[in-house]
């Protein structure tokens, strides 16, 4: 089954990632199909919005670990999504992890569930948010992103809100987001692009300046002895050989 499935109502396409088997991970397939449904959908004059949201209980557990994508494809799929001409909501009821938060950063709306966590656990695997951080920079309280960086916390929705990770969060997030979906079903294809380009332009100047940077910092880490020590330990279900 194909990782990523579409659907369009509305004026509004719905990008569901669906690969139960390594919790929404970024694969290389799974960012693949993303960027072709991505790019499906921005050339869909009948589209106002894409939804991006997920099945299972988590949204995305950040990078597979056994067949990670390549830095420089996720790197794109994030431009890609900061430069769509369409707003991307994303509708988040489950797990957010490392990666996937870059993800859910890039968003111009997200919108979670009372069931949503959010950690960056990168420093726990020998890694760091390097690639992800382009996005969320521009989006979070900095003595927040230093803190759940660092340490690789975990939190909640309410918090991720307060942080600026998310829009908003609700008890039934559906509801929360029909009027969200229903103002931008009304707006104009040219309204819509001309305000993104202004939402979006921090997180479009960080990708241009730190794109390339943090891709190298992101496959030098992937690469080194602490990181293969720390994956090795996640999968052994141990502590890595660092922890005091």
């Amino acid at each position: 089954m194909p990782p990523v499935h579409a659907a369009r109502a509305t004026g509004v396409t719905t990008l569901t990632l669906d690969s139960p088997a390594n919790r929404n991970a970024l694969s290389a397939d799974l960012v693949r199909e993303l960027r072709a449904a991505l790019a499906t959908a921005a050339a869909d004059p009948a589209v106002r919005a894409v939804v991006l949201t997920h099945t299972g209980t988590t949204f995305c557990a950040g990078a597979d670990l056994k067949s990670p994508c390549d830095p420089a494809d996720f790197l794109a799929l994030l431009r890609e999504i900061a430069e769509l001409p369409k707003p991307v909501v994303a509708r988040v009821t489950g797990h957010v992890r490392a990666g996937g938060l870059g993800l859910l950063g890039v968003c111009d709306i997200a919108a979670a569930g009372p069931q949503s966590t959010y950690a960056f656990t990168e420093t726990h695997l020998g890694l760091a948010p390097a690639v992800i951080s382009i996005p969320l920079l521009p989006r979070l309280d900095p003595r927040a992103a230093a803190r759940y960086f660092l340490t690789a916390e975990a939190f909640d929705a309410a918090e991720a809100t307060r942080i600026g990770l998310l829009t908003l969060h609700a008890d039934d997030v559906d509801k929360a987001l029909a009027p969200v979906l229903a103002g931008l079903r009304k707006a104009s294809p040219q309204g819509l692009a001309a305000t993104k380009s202004l939402t979006a332009a921090s997180v479009r100047e960080a990708v241009a300046r730190d794109g390339a940077r943090l891709t190298e910092l992101s496959a030098g880490l992937f690469a080194s002895d602490e990181a293969r020590e720390g994956i090795t330990a996640r999968f052994e279900r141990r502590n890595p050989s660092w922890t005091l």
